[in-house]
């Protein structure tokens, strides 16, 4: 065992250097629904042991409402949706409360009562359900289900929270990379468009021997009658004339 190792919870021995895949999921994933896919996946294959198979999900709120991005698997997925189709149970309660929620024993637990019922005839016995610090960015839980009564061990929860943590890190830089990512590619649509658009006013200066603002105006004015947007009036012109029907932006991103 090495000091590194020492320092983290049993499920995160092994070889497993928790922040190492952490920054491999960050890095690989195409997007935020792939990274939290992964995460569910990875936390369900380290706590998963012969006999008690862990199903793993995340919830986020959004607009508001609970939804179900990511699970490890089909029955992970379909719980989630269980739960935040009654709108109460523990993940729920984690997520609201943001603190961690073990629930030991379904079959003992008299809160969110439709829920539970419900939950043990999908065969769930134990629940744990750790909230995910996104410090403002967002809101998620970890979601996790087990067949067994006593699915999760103080051990387990110690491990899953100490995981919460370097994830909730990781799952922040995706979020702002997704959104450094989405201004990037609206900027460079609207350059686009800008392209399209000026080159099309140009196109009506020359032919009508007007000025930029008249051109601009026969534009819009066609923009409205046709009831479709300026960029494919421009686009259509530019067509017309030079039989282009794709006008690349030049500029450096």
């Amino acid at each position: 065992m090495t000091d590194n190792e020492g320092s983290l919870p049993t499920g995160f021995r092994s070889g497993w250097d928790a922040d190492l895949s952490l920054q491999e999921l960050v890095l690989e994933s195409s997007d935020i629904r792939a990274f939290m896919t992964e995460l569910a996946v990875l936390v369900s294959s380290r706590l998963s042991v012969p006999g008690n198979t862990i199903h793993s999900g995340v919830t986020v709120i959004r607009q508001k409402k609970p939804e179900a991005v990511a699970a490890s698997d089909a029955a992970a997925s379909a719980l989630d949706e269980l739960q935040n189709g009654f709108g109460e149970g523990p993940c729920l309660t984690s997520l609201r409360e943001e603190r961690t929620l073990l629930v030991p024993d379904l079959a003992a637990e008299t809160r969110w009562q439709d829920y539970v019922r419900t939950a043990l005839h999908q065969g769930v016995s134990s629940i744990l359900a750790v909230p995910l610090d996104l410090g403002g960015d967002g809101e998620a839980v970890l979601n996790l289900y087990s067949g067994r009564t006593n699915g999760f061990s103080v051990e387990d929860i110690a491990t899953v929270e100490t995981f919460a943590r370097h994830a909730a890190n990781s799952l922040r830089l995706v979020l702002r990379i997704a959104r450094l990512r989405e201004t990037r590619n609206d900027l460079s649509a609207a350059m686009q468009s800008r392209t399209v658009i000026d080159m099309a006013v140009g196109a009506v200066m020359a032919q009508n021997r007007c000025t930029r603002d008249t051109a601009f105006g026969i534009l819009t004015r066609a923009s409205n009658t046709r009831n479709i947007k300026l960029r494919q009036v421009a686009a259509a012109v530019i067509a017309s004339i030079s039989g282009e029907q794709t006008i690349p932006a030049h500029f450096d991103e």
